[in-house]
């Protein structure tokens, strides 16, 4: 049986109304705890029947639950429900063989961030899960991630998300590739970000009004510092959502974009779209036109010309000739790297 949030809520709130001594709890009393715990967690939620209580109690009864010891105490005509054993609660069960191998299975996956350190004990738990359940092993990894686990920069990750997470000011020396030398700002963290298998640090530079942004393989060194830390008002769900990569234009809004697939490329774009805003406006034996609405920046002509001459862009004009006269560039590099 599949548990929800709704059905963990409904055995926790019975789990807890059973454990009580204090008080004897009826169907109704049950019933009226349940849709309380379940409206408190969701003023929207309907609440449930005295058909959902017995299938609950049912449940934790049954093996496949934590096989509760459950008393029916008659009392008159009406009958209240108690734990037989006072020291019994379904929090307080070892886990199961297929919980165990359910942790691992999301264990593995979680253990495949190389470079934060918070995540170092995950192997010994996986070994003390096998040893304790004699789960099974796989004598090869089964799961592949498209990560470089060589990329500089990510030893980083796990004290920056401790700097956001804890509101911690730091003073960062930063090579970019524009300077011969390192740059040393303050910067406010405030959200890290992966694109193209790169991490990203967006914070708030006190010298800037616009976000600033690191790339984590550039930073040579950061520590905290004693300030107040500003913390960001951006809701960063929605900074990112009308871009494709990190890079948000200054001053610049979302424009509609028309791009023309070659039919061998089209069906890639069709499964694994540009953007979020991508549609189909039509199809035809020369190929297939998209639609997407974004703020048009360097990593998206980077994403468009990295399929060659089977995706080119439509409209609008200006974006069209800037992409034109990149493609011309390369023509140029090739015919001099020829001669050379």
């Amino acid at each position: 049986m599949a548990i929800n949030k709704n059905a963990l809520l409904r055995y926790q709130t019975l789990d807890n109304c059973f454990s009580n001594l204090g008080r004897k709890f009826y169907l109704a009393d049950l019933l009226e705890s349940c849709n309380r715990a379940l409206s408190a967690y969701n003023p929207e939620s309907q609440g449930i029947q005295r058909r959902q209580i017995f299938d609950d109690i049912k449940f934790m009864e049954s093996s496949q639950g934590w096989s509760i010891p459950l008393e029916r105490i008659k009392d008159g005509k009406k009958v209240y429900y108690r734990y037989s054993d006072v020291s019994f609660s379904i929090n307080r069960q070892p886990i199961k063989p297929l919980e165990a191998e359910q942790i691992k299975a999301a264990l593995l996956v979680f253990q495949r961030v190389k470079g934060m350190p918070q995540f170092k004990w995950m192997h010994a738990l996986i070994l003390k899960l096998e040893k304790e359940f004699q789960l099974q092993t796989t004598e090869r990894e089964c799961i592949g991630f498209d990560q470089n686990e060589y990329l500089k920069g990510l030893e980083h990750i796990g004290p920056l998300f401790n700097a956001i997470l804890y509101k911690r000011v730091l003073r960062v020396r930063y090579q970019s590739f524009k300077h011969s030398e390192p740059v040393e700002w303050v910067l406010h963290p405030h959200y890290l970000k992966q694109f193209n298998n790169r991490w990203f640090l967006l914070g708030q530079n006190p010298d800037f009004e616009t976000l600033s942004n690191l790339a984590l393989d550039r930073i040579v060194s950061f520590e905290e510092i004693d300030r107040p830390y500003e913390a960001s008002t951006v809701d960063f769900d929605e900074y990112f959502e009308d871009i494709l990569g990190v890079t948000v234009p200054v001053e610049s809004a979302p424009v509609l974009i028309r791009l023309h697939a070659a039919p061998e490329l089209a069906p890639y774009i069709q499964t694994k779209p540009l953007h979020g805003s991508q549609k189909q406006l039509s199809e035809d034996a020369q190929g297939t036109v998209f639609s997407i609405e974004v703020m048009p920046n360097y990593e998206l002509e980077k994403k468009i010309l990295s399929f060659g001459a089977d995706l080119c862009v439509l409209d609008p004009p200006f974006f069209r000739e800037k992409l034109k006269n990149r493609v011309l560039e390369m023509g140029r590099r090739y015919e001099c790297m020829s001669t050379a």
